[in-house]
């Protein structure tokens, strides 16, 4: 049987692109300047990267899903032009104000663990050797039932965040982006 690897959760916007509300073309996906190399530089430590990403847009009828996946898409393309790899991408397409109720209800829409969860099982990841990245403490939350470590990033509405004592994450650390994100973590044991 074969060990568990290390993972890296990121957030989508906010994190690696910049903030955009409900991004629903293509150019509308900016890509913050250090994100290839940090994610270049995760792979590199060994660290699987997936990412995790709350899209309520699909539920409230605002972007169409297939655009997410072809978001996604984009976003992998352009991490492979400059050398790096996102492992998987995980999305929630719930919201409880969604047209259908149907997507009113889950267990993946961050703060729940359930992305994770179920990229750990899909991918053979160690949550309890991982870390998780986001601009909102809600992204770290996820994380805390299985044990990850999280790192707030002041990009996003991250900096406005950071102040929220009622939502600060214990042992969270905060740095300005995911490029001192990335650099925290692979100083980690």
């Amino acid at each position: 049987m074969s060990e568990l690897r290390r993972a890296v959760f990121l957030d989508r916007d906010g994190t690696i692109i910049e903030e955009a509300g409900y991004p629903d073309r293509l150019d509308r996906l900016v890509f913050f300047p250090f994100s290839v190399d940090a994610v270049r530089a995760l792979n590199a430590g060994g660290f699987a990267v997936v990412v995790i990403t709350n899209q309520s847009g699909i539920a409230r009828g605002i972007v169409p899903e297939p655009f997410v996946a072809e978001a996604h898409a984009f976003i992998a393309d352009r991490m492979r032009s400059g050398g790096a790899r996102i492992d998987a991408f995980y999305y929630c397409r719930h919201h409880p104000e969604a047209i259908d109720p149907a997507l009113r209800a889950c267990d993946c829409r961050k703060p729940q663990p359930g992305l994770l969860r179920r990229a750990a099982v899909e991918l053979g990841l160690d949550l309890s050797r991982s870390f998780v990245v986001g601009d909102r403490w809600k992204d770290l939350a996820a994380g805390e039932p299985d044990g990850l470590r999280g790192v707030l990033v002041r990009t996003g509405v991250g900096r406005d965040q950071e102040h929220d004592a009622g939502e600060r994450r214990s042992g969270a650390v905060v740095v300005d982006d995911l490029a001192a994100a990335a650099a925290w973590i692979l100083q980690q044991p």
